[in-house]
């Protein structure tokens, strides 16, 4: 009984190996699991945190102003707790003139464990957003990215956005861009931080 089982077995063995080598019968589904994704999976954009009012004469201060801070601190728990986790974060590069996005996302980097890039000036956004759409490391990835308001809208339409406005209101300091990547398109979201009291809350 045993044997005949066995010799059973064999044959069905035999003929479905017949079949796959003839290419008669349906053919064998290969898992593509392994496959890699191409691209980001999702990019947050931020504005810097709120910045200090200009003096009398003009002059700027480079950092955050004391909501700024308290604003980065608080990024630090929301974006963890509320937002897909950030494998990388990226702020423009530091000037005379400014380092207060590096400064946003400092808590969040300590928080997290994880470096801040911040090699970029803020007209090379074109080149960040090459980066991140081409570069492997950044593939199936969550990318955080602090910049400048001006250039935001510039650095989306460079990740592929088309529908996002053409301006970021200056008085605005509490949205995240997100871009997501559904068939080769940017789709963009704008949603709210919800980070601190008074904060818009849609």
């Amino acid at each position: 009984m045993i044997r005949s089982r066995s010799i059973q077995t064999f044959s069905i063995k035999l003929v479905a190996l017949c079949m796959l080598v003839t290419g008669i019968g349906p053919r064998p589904v290969f898992s593509d699991a392994t496959t890699k994704p191409h691209g980001p999976k999702l990019v947050m954009i931020i504005r810097h945190a709120e910045k200090p009012e200009e003096t009398a004469a003009g002059e700027k201060d480079p950092n955050l102003s004391k909501q700024g801070f308290a604003r980065a601190d608080a990024l630090a728990k929301v974006i963890p707790e509320h937002f897909p986790r950030p494998d990388f974060l990226i702020a423009t590069k530091k000037t005379k003139g400014s380092d207060r996005p590096a400064e946003t996302i400092t808590p969040l980097s300590k928080a997290l464990g994880e470096p801040i890039e911040a090699t970029a000036k803020d007209d090379d956004f074109a080149a960040v957003a090459r980066d991140v759409l081409t570069n492997p490391k950044y593939d199936g990835k969550v990318v955080l990215i602090a910049w400048h308001h001006g250039k935001i809208p510039e650095l989306a339409k460079a990740l592929g956005v088309t529908d996002a406005p053409a301006k970021w209101d200056a008085r605005v300091f509490d949205r995240v861009w997100e871009v997501t990547f559904e068939n080769g398109k940017a789709v963009w979201k704008d949603v709210p931080q919800r980070a601190m009291a008074g904060d818009s809350e849609k």
